[in-house]
């Protein structure tokens, strides 16, 4: 890898430019430059991700509202009372996968079957994701029809998960609902502890598994503190990029392909920038059209969750993890609760009996979890959080201005469709009935929030509007799919501009049942193939 003076660079000539280094683009990255006839050219707008505050599985929160995060704010949202909601967005290498909860969940086979349907292209079915999936991996249970090993994705089971995140498993199955030690295994519905990205009790991120590996390479360039401004579009094909470090604005000339993986929130924003995007629009901010694409920035989806809190009767819940004797057990065997990820146990489950699949989503932290960590925790408590991973609602991301260091407008539409409000308030009453028997009953004391008294149909209603949060999960701004407001066909390719892909979560045509960091970066494994031209390994499909 090589990094050279900010002051020595004038034009630079690459093949591949890819913009953003995060789930994808350290993916992406990682991959192009196994080819070393490729040049490649990461540019990240954030820093190193050399910090404790990243390795450290349970100081996640910790980088949050700092230098390392976008800190987006969502605009005002009518359904929530007219409350504005954190996002935070990794702004470091491995990007939101440096900041995230770990959480290893591909998604329902269905949700792939689905994005075949909608892009025409059976190469998105899940019998087709799933190689790419067992490629990425390495799986610490083993190598099955599902898992892989060797591959740069260190998956692993908790070192060390708290005592009342096995009672709420236990306290689910209690209540009716089927074990599920795998949920990316033969079926999805159940309860069970998640599998994590870790190495060792260690976030493993996508840098840690694609880009630090490939850092001896002499044919990829990493750049952080690198702002890119603009696709450079000339005769209807991108060219390249303008980049800003050091207080000097450069270009880097693409020979092959200029990439955007940015993510659901920058990648819109930077082709909007760049004068692709709605043209009504573009002009209302100044910038001149290249290409009118009206489905840029919209259909943007998140999964929205309702956090239920208890205060517990006795016990110590991860509150306290920052002790002494917990550092001494994560820098010593690198054990103990400061190898937790919060999000330890979970369950998938449906709000109405039928539904082709769940809709919604547990995760049970034995912390009080509340308003996205504005604060530490005060007392000692266990929440569970009702997450809605079927959702109707759609926002948009749209520019505030033509200058780039300001950010978007971002509307994320939450209960905009009843159906949400609905399902989410479905997800808080079966909540309440897990947590009223088995193991968990024993632990938890009052209910803090929404509270006991709290039990009307429209109280909970109310409840759910209060206190509903991001799960941090936005995808869809820049949809994969053949209709008029699609934005990139089946190849990733941007409809009306040669030479120019998005591969991140934004191009997802629908949101996955589950957590996102893991399809993001099998998007980035299938790209790497679509321009590469490089097939799937047969032995890891189970036909060679």
């Amino acid at each position: 890898m090589t990094v050279p003076d900010p002051a020595d660079m004038g034009t630079e000539e690459y093949d591949v430019v890819v913009v953003g280094a995060g789930s994808a683009g350290c993916a992406l990255a990682g991959r192009l430059s196994e080819d070393p006839s490729l040049r490649v050219l990461l540019l990240e707008a954030g820093g190193s991700d050399d910090v404790l505050e990243v390795q450290v599985p349970a100081a996640l929160y910790k980088t949050w509202r700092t230098r390392r995060d976008w800190n987006y704010t969502t605009e005002p949202q009518p359904a929530l009372g007219g409350r504005r909601l954190f996002w935070p967005r990794g702004k470091l290498l491995g990007g939101s996968s440096s900041i995230n909860a770990m959480i290893y969940v591909r998604g329902a086979a269905a949700d792939y079957d689905e994005w075949a349907e909608l892009t025409g292209d059976r190469s998105w079915s899940y019998q087709h994701v799933l190689p790419l999936f067992r490629r990425m991996e390495d799986n610490a249970r083993g190598a099955d029809r599902f898992h892989g090993v060797g591959g740069p994705l260190r998956v692993e089971d908790p070192r060390s998960p708290h005592v009342w995140s096995r009672a709420a498993v236990e306290s689910a199955v209690a209540a009716g609902y089927p074990r599920n030690d795998d949920f990316n295994g033969a079926g999805q519905e159940g309860v069970g502890l998640y599998q994590l990205t870790q190495r060792r009790g260690r976030r493993w991120s996508a840098a840690d598994a694609y880009l630090h590996p490939a850092t001896a390479r002499p044919n990829l360039t990493v750049r952080t503190g690198a702002l890119t401004t603009r696709v450079l579009v000339s005769g209807g094909r991108a060219t390249g990029v303008e980049y800003r470090s050091s207080g000097r604005t450069h270009t880097a000339h693409a020979a092959a392909e200029v990439v955007l993986a940015g993510g659901a929130v920058n990648s819109p924003q930077l082709l909007m920038l760049s004068g692709i995007g709605p043209g009504a629009h573009l002009r209302r901010v100044d910038v001149d059209v290249v290409s009118d694409l009206p489905g840029v920035g919209g259909g943007l989806q998140d999964h929205p969750l309702v956090p239920v809190v208890w205060h517990t009767r006795s016990g110590r819940s991860l509150h306290r993890a920052e002790s002494p004797s917990g550092y001494a057990r994560w820098f010593g065997a690198r054990r103990g609760p400061l190898t937790s990820n919060l999000a330890e146990a979970g369950l998938f489950t449906r709000s109405r009996p039928d539904l082709p699949e769940p809709d919604l989503q547990y995760h049970f932290l034995p912390v009080k979890f509340w308003q996205q960590a504005r604060v530490d925790p005060d007392v000692d408590a266990f929440t569970a959080a009702a997450v809605l991973v079927r959702v109707h609602s759609r926002g948009s991301v749209r520019l505030r201005s033509a200058d780039p260091t300001w950010a978007p407008a971002i509307d994320a539409g939450y209960l905009t469709d009843e159906r949400d409000l609905d399902a989410l308030v479905c997800g808080v009453e079966k909540t309440r009935e897990i947590a009223s028997g088995g193991p968990l009953s024993d632990v938890l004391a009052e209910e803090w929030s929404p509270g006991g008294a709290v039990h009307t149909r429209d109280g909970l209603r109310r409840a759910v509007r209060d206190s509903l949060e991001s799960l941090y999960h936005p995808v869809s701004s820049c949809r994969m799919g053949t209709d008029d407001d699609a934005v990139v066909d089946a190849q990733l390719r941007v409809h009306g501009v040669e030479g120019l892909r998005v591969v991140d979560a934004s191009v997802m045509p629908t949101l996955v049942r589950g957590n996102t960091n893991a399809p993001t970066i099998m998007i980035a494994e299938r790209a790497a193939d679509l321009i590469t031209g490089r097939s799937v390994d047969p032995a890891l499909t189970g036909t060679a």
